[in-house]
């Protein structure tokens, strides 16, 4: 059974992965502005004074200018910094726009790092997806770092996904470890779906 939910997730993956790889240089531009404003009034929406965040690939829905913008605006950003042993260590974001090539070639910030716990202090998760279905389930890109920190904490913060508006899907496979998200941004809309977690 684990065995076809994974061959099943491989291929959605990949399937994804290609999608976004096809969005034109406008199009994810047009997406990122987007998503950018609708993130801001989340945080607003919530009150929100310390969110994490990621910083996108070029192929993920754009998130940096969100980042840069919630700095200046004196909102404490965390973004994420990966570990070998499969945890998240965590970074407050400056405006300097430094970024290092991290863990899988994934973009990370370059100041102070701190432990793992560091994220039980946010009042908002924004995070990186490949998919989230309608009951709120998400499907990460497959070595679950966000899986292991949101299962971890003690009492955790509305979390929401960052994906594409094609990325909002009926149903996803699932294994015991996934978890939900709150909510989803996309460039169109911000979705609430599972509001109570756990």
């Amino acid at each position: 059974m684990s065995n076809d939910v994974e061959h099943a997730k491989r291929a959605l993956r990949a399937e994804l992965r290609e999608r976004r790889q096809l969005l034109s240089d406008t199009q994810r531009e047009t997406a990122a502005t987007a998503i950018g404003a609708r993130l801001d009034a989340l945080v607003d929406e919530l009150d929100a004074r310390s969110v994490s965040c990621f910083l996108s690939t070029t192929t993920e829905p754009g998130t940096r200018d969100f980042v840069t913008r919630a700095v200046r605006r004196g909102i404490r950003v965390l973004l994420p910094v990966t570990r070998a042993d499969g945890l998240l260590d965590w970074a407050v974001a400056t405006d300097d726009d430094e970024v290092a090539e991290g863990l899988f070639g994934l973009p990370e910030p370059t100041g102070e790092v701190l432990g793992p716990i560091a994220v039980n202090d946010v009042d908002l998760m924004i995070i990186p997806a490949a998919a989230v279905d309608r009951s709120g389930m998400r499907m990460g890109w497959g070595r679950g770092y966000f899986d292991k920190t949101i299962g971890s904490m003690e009492k955790c913060p509305p979390v929401y996904a960052v994906i594409y508006d094609s990325e909002i899907l009926d149903e996803l496979p699932r294994e015991v470890h996934d978890q939900p998200v709150n909510g989803v941004v996309t460039p169109s809309q911000t979705l609430t779906l599972s509001p109570q977690r756990r």
